[in-house]
């Protein structure tokens, strides 16, 4: 079986053909190529891996990821650094379709947590490199997610049905996730896929001072995946998702915050959040079509997103505040790949719109009412337009030289319909503001063998990052106690890329080398204003952040027999960039915040030759992070004076299929029993954890 080559793959014809033909990746490049061939690192996790992993979330699935540093504000709020970038710097897609919206916030946030790991097939992260094909955000990383659906194209004639449950319960942190699956249709016709989650995280326990209170939260989700064949070219896919969490403490800003070499605690008495998402696409893809267009794909999708946050401040306020944030994206993607004597040609446009609604309210602690906010955390009553328009052209030079060129337009435009201005007399405002941009990108890879086991790659690529509605009208609190004020008037930010790498992939070692370089310009920071506003110390947006981000990733393993396997890998990262020097528009070059100078991981792993039982044991650890800049030490509550502790875990797990319907995966992690925190966390992670998970297929 050949793979397709319409824009996203489906998952069924992937797994199926994994054994026969090498792994083929989209998300590079927006057509099926193999990753040896993509110039540029690809990072992949499947299914199958994330069910070994077991990890609580999906950011705690990336870390270990070469190049992946995962920040938790708190358990039910990860965010991934990818080269050094978080937040809004790196997009992420669900099947291609555009999860980042227009409210997401400046440094680490919680969104990539409201998407649900057990609903996803498979994982592809390309680092650096993804504004020309994606637009704005795609600094640090694009992280592809392509969801579960059935496997009807290989079932046998005829109607198919199957199912699965799933168990996952640790000790850490006495959660419980329950999973159920069904797929069923008629082969070669149509397939459906149901699935639901159930999730109970509690308190996760420090190995020194015990439980730490209002860690724990809870979650539902469900997904809904429809794919059927119109005919032999065409194919339609309809998806669902939704997702609750429920009661999501910020601990840290709180007084049930706990002290981690030297940290402050917060003086909350509450700061909690409720989140919920959904979304929805259908999407027509027709493949090997006659005339000029070889493949075409539409997609319309419509996503939302809520936000409610609890505050009750310190009793000696007398205060407890309500904030609420509505957000409703409409996305359109059209997409088309042809063949020319200039090579393959991938183009198409997309656009995605955004309305949001933002409320504020503020209490007594008896509960009565005082006053309503002009806003919520972003201005209320706005919008946000992004339409963008590409083209990439794949070139073959000759059998071993293959370039890869592309470009992209984007106009972005905010409207933001009502808003605090406190930095004037006016309590309520609004604004317009917009952009224009064009993006390119080069990019070669050379095979360097006839065999194509080895290949050199490089590139260099633009990228940027339009303003967003939360760079522009955030009123929030920010870090330890910082209150963020709106900001109107800024720029785009603006990026290069420069990579260069090795590739192998030979019967016994697969592995890269990479080394990066991206400049930073123009770079949207805080500025502290020297106002204080009820004890909050007021901060401010501004372009000046002139800089740049540089490493080297290292990964590997070697295949001793096909028995034993020994796997590594490291990561060292710097940057530095333009910071504000105190209340002033002096500049000064500082690291860039809660970049982790070296990461690894390293481990070997046994399997029996017909790979139903399984073991690996592994080690993974970060250095001491001390290169703190002045946002970093006012960040007193999750970053210790010092700095964060370096720290290496040992993780002990494995799995047996004990029969084709029933196995089960173990999972021993700190062994060492050690404290530790993720630097720029809020919490601490738990001590010695033991997880069990089972699963049944029919």
């Amino acid at each position: 079986m050949r793979p397709t080559l319409i824009l996203f793959l489906s998952l069924s014809q992937i797994l199926t053909a994994a054994d026969e033909l090498p792994e083929i990746v989209v998300t590079a490049t927006r057509t099926a190529t193999d990753t040896q061939k993509v110039p540029a690192q690809v990072r992949t996790l499947s299914a199958k891996e994330l069910a070994e992993r077991q990890a609580r979330t999906l950011p705690e699935a990336l870390r270990e990821l070469p190049g992946v540093h995962v920040q938790k504000t708190s358990n039910g709020q990860g965010s991934p650094f990818i080269r050094g970038f978080t937040g809004f710097r790196n997009l992420a897609l669900i099947d291609g379709v555009r999860f980042n919206n227009s409210i997401f916030r400046e440094g680490p946030n919680q969104y990539w947590n409201t998407i649900d790991a057990a609903a996803i097939q498979r994982i592809e992260l390309v680092p650096g490199q993804g504004s020309v094909l994606y637009g704005s955000d795609a600094i640090g990383g694009t992280l592809n997610m392509f969801t579960k659906g059935t496997n009807y194209l290989n079932e046998e004639p005829g109607f198919f049905f199957h199912g699965l449950t799933s168990y996952r319960g640790s000790t850490g942190d006495s959660s419980s996730v329950m999973r159920q699956e069904f797929q069923f249709g008629e082969a070669g016709q149509w397939g459906l896929h149901l699935g639901a989650s159930l999730k109970e995280f509690g308190n996760t326990r420090d190995p020194i001072l015990g439980e730490q209170p209002y860690t724990g939260y809870d979650e539902w989700a469900y997904d809904i995946r429809l794919d059927v064949s119109l005919d032999p070219n065409w194919t339609l896919t309809a998806v669902h998702q939704q997702l609750q969490q429920n009661e999501v403490w910020r601990t840290h800003s709180t007084i049930y915050g706990i002290s981690y070499e030297g940290t402050e605690i917060g003086g909350d008495l509450k700061r909690a959040y409720d989140q919920a998402r959904s979304l929805s696409y259908i999407r027509l893809a027709g493949e090997d079509l006659d005339g000029m267009i070889q493949s075409a794909s539409f997609t319309v999708s419509l996503q939302s997103m809520t936000e409610d946050e609890h505050r009750i401040r310190a009793a000696a306020s007398n205060r407890q505040d309500y904030l609420q944030t509505r957000v409703w994206t409409l996305g359109l993607d059209l997409q088309f790949q042809s063949q020319s004597p200039l090579g393959r040609l991938t183009y198409g446009i997309d656009y995605y719109h955004d309305w949001v609604n933002s409320g504020s309210q503020r209490h007594l602690l008896d509960g009565s009412f005082k006053s309503e906010g002009v806003q919520g955390p972003v201005g209320d009553d706005s919008g946000y337009h992004l339409l963008g328009l590409y083209l990439s052209d794949e070139i073959d030079l000759n059998d071993r030289v293959h370039f890869s060129l592309g470009g992209r337009y984007t106009y972005a435009r905010a409207d933001v319909g009502r808003f605090d201005d406190k930095s004037t007399a006016r309590e309520e405002d609004s604004f317009r503001d917009d952009w224009q941009n064009f993006s390119a990108s080069g990019r070669v890879v050379i095979d360097l063998d006839e065999k194509d086991r080895y290949h050199a790659f490089a590139g260099v690529s633009q990228g940027f990052r339009s303003p967003n509605l939360s760079d522009l009208s955030r009123l929030d609190i920010a870090r330890s106690g910082e209150l963020e004020l709106s900001s109107p008037g800024l720029k785009p930010e603006e990026f290069v890329n420069f990579e260069i790498g090795l590739k192998a992939n030979t019967e016994r070692f697969t592995g890269s080398l990479g080394y990066f370089y991206t400049l930073i310009d123009n770079m949207i920071i805080r500025r502290a204003t020297g106002e204080v506003i009820d004890g909050n110390l007021v901060v401010e947006k501004k372009n000046g952040g002139d800089g740049y981000m540089q490493g080297i990733e290292l990964a590997g393993e070697y295949r001793f027999t096909p028995n034993w396997t020994a796997f590594g890998q490291v990561t060292w990262t710097e940057g530095r960039v333009d910071q504000f020097v105190g209340n002033t528009d002096t500049l000064a070059i500082e690291p860039l915040s809660r970049v982790m100078p070296f990461m690894w991981r390293t481990g070997i792993r046994w399997q029996s030759t017909d790979r139903r039982l399984w073991s690996e044991f592994l080690a993974l650890g970060q250095s001491h992070y001390n290169r703190m800049n002045n946002s970093d030490l006012r960040d007193t509550q999750r970053i210790p004076p010092e700095g964060n502790p370096s720290f290496t875990i040992l993780t002990l797990r494995g799995g047996w299929e004990i029969t084709k319907n029933f196995g089960v995966n173990v999972s021993l992690e700190n062994l060492g029993n050690e404290q530790y925190r993720y630097t720029g966390s809020g919490s601490n992670e738990s001590g010695f954890n033991a997880i069990l998970g089972a699963t049944v297929k029919w």
